[in-house]
């Protein structure tokens, strides 16, 4: 299994991080961004449990940003 699974990333506004993948049903959160990164390998390596391999994994952060037009 050489495929890549891609999370789509926000920031919450307490400043921690939501990861939810966008093609299996794996979701999981972190503090910060090194905590998010580490259990997003945990979760990934819980949900392909019963598998030789993982796939790798792609962290797409997506920010929402409202400009004031003044």
């Amino acid at each position: 299994m050489n495929q890549t699974i891609v999370f789509e990333v926000s920031q919450e506004e307490d400043g921690g991080f939501v990861a939810e993948c966008l093609t299996e049903e794996i979701f999981t959160q972190g503090d910060n961004w090194e905590e998010l990164k580490t259990n997003v390998k945990e979760a990934v390596k819980g949900y392909y449990f019963d598998q030789l391999t993982v796939p790798n994994i792609k962290l797409h952060l997506v920010k929402n940003e409202i400009l004031m037009m003044s």
